[in-house]
């Protein structure tokens, strides 16, 4: 299993401490850590190995073992596989929904902070934008309803249409808040959005040639 860094986060700590906001950017790393683990217990659970851990501006991104012929063990809608990965990507919400109850029911004093920063993450991780999990479960969705192929078509035009609308409303809510935090996960969103696009036309253009064979 293979370990990375992405030096973009150094980049991102340096702009929260010089804008003030470095304490709460912590506490966010902190639980986006504990609800990667959610991923890395349900994915271990289901049977999944882990290829690679990469530490990201926003927590970190466990990569599974998959080999593409798994996508072949049917079930009766759709495809095993595709179920498990959807169940993956919902255990990290799922994660910090378990923290706030946590929080919440037991009445910790002074959680406020701890209930805000799994807020932000599980539904920031919730936008239908590939590789977010929110963008993982409906691409599962897509693959078991519509196909490998068309899942990849739909769900690229779905985190575009999403990443766009972002844009628009982040850029209208700093006019207001002026919160460079906001401009910097748009920026994020974009980086991953462009990067994923190129990476599905040449997953969509393998299984092509896969069918061909």
């Amino acid at each position: 299993m293979s370990i990375k860094i992405d030096l973009k986060i150094f980049l991102f700590i340096l702009l929260f401490i010089i804008t003030n906001q470095i304490e709460i950017y912590a506490l966010v790393m902190f639980f986006a850590i504990i609800h990667e683990l959610g991923h890395l217990l349900a994915g271990i659970s289901l049977g999944f190995k882990p290829k690679s851990i990469n530490i990201i501006p926003f927590g970190l991104q466990i990569e599974f073992k998959v080999h593409f012929e798994d996508y072949n063990k049917k079930l009766k809608r759709g495809n095993e596989l595709c179920l498990k990965r959807a169940i993956i990507a919902i255990a990290g919400p799922l994660t910090n929904l378990f923290i706030i109850l946590i929080c919440i029911l037991c009445q910790i004093p002074n959680s406020e902070n701890v209930i805000y920063a799994n807020m932000l993450i599980g539904i920031f991780n919730l936008i239908p934008i590939y590789p977010l999990d929110g963008g993982r479960i409906v691409k599962e969705i897509l693959n078991i309803f519509l196909g490998l192929k068309n899942s990849y078509t739909y769900i690229k035009l779905i985190s575009n249409i999403t990443v766009i609308i972002l844009t628009v409303a982040v850029s209208i809510t700093v006019l207001y808040i002026q919160n460079i935090a906001l401009v910097l996960i748009v920026l994020y969103l974009w980086y991953l959005v462009i990067r994923e696009n190129r990476i599905m036309e040449n997953r969509a253009k393998l299984y092509e040639g896969l069918l061909k064979e």
